[in-house]
């Protein structure tokens, strides 16, 4: 079988990217695909009773939500089917006080910060503070060279995609680029940089040698 230059790209990467989120005291690791993060994971969660999924793409493709529902664990879900806006928000709070966070990131830099942009903040609040753990799970698709070129991507790559999936309004919807709008619509409000792991919330990030989510 020939091999994936992409993936042997993707897994030296890793290892300088891993190597700087340990460096910055986050519990780091890279696997190849979406079945070995299951594997990694799994063992972690034994110990935990409540569980918070912020609204991710890739964090559904490792089928937690419904494994743990079905082992009668309390799940904070927002994004489940029939909800009422007070219903989401409701949850959305109480992702803060759950045992176990999962999110993904929108840029992991190679020198080890991790960056998102949210619009409401409940992802970006929950990840900083509030559950006894928390795991950010994401592709090497997400990883940027430094903190300018992971705002570059989230400005230009993971704002526009995420706003036409959600069928936005905005400019970026639109054309695929950012104008920096003033739409109500606007996605882009709340910016954080985890330039090291929180003081008082444990965090693995587990990188995914795949491209997974905006």
């Amino acid at each position: 079988m020939q091999p994936s230059f992409q993936d042997w790209l993707g897994e030296q990467r890793s290892r300088t990217c891993v190597a700087n989120l340990k460096k910055n005291g986050f519990d780091a690791h890279w696997v190849p695909d979406i079945e070995a993060a299951r594997e990694l994971i799994l063992p972690m969660l034994l110990e935990h009773d409540s569980f918070g999924f912020g609204g991710s793409e890739t964090v559904r493709k490792l089928g937690f939500v419904e494994d743990l529902t079905a082992k009668g664990k309390t799940v904070h879900d927002h994004w489940q089917a029939g909800l009422s806006p007070q219903e989401s928000l409701a949850i959305r709070r109480a992702q803060l006080h759950c045992d176990c966070f999962f999110c993904s990131a929108n840029a992991i830099t190679m020198t080890g910060e991790i960056v998102n942009v949210d619009g409401a903040g409940n992802r970006t609040s929950a990840m900083g503070f509030g559950p006894k753990k928390v795991f950010i799970v994401a592709g090497m698709n997400k990883v940027a060279n430094d903190l300018p070129d992971a705002l570059q991507r989230i400005r230009n790559i993971a704002a526009p995609m995420r706003a036409k999936s959600l069928g936005m309004k905005t400019p970026c919807a639109e054309t695929g680029v950012c104008g920096d709008c003033h739409s109500p619509q606007r996605i882009c409000r709340i910016t954080t940089i985890l330039h090291r792991q929180p003081v008082l919330t444990p965090t693995s990030v587990v990188l995914i040698n795949q491209s997974l989510g905006y």
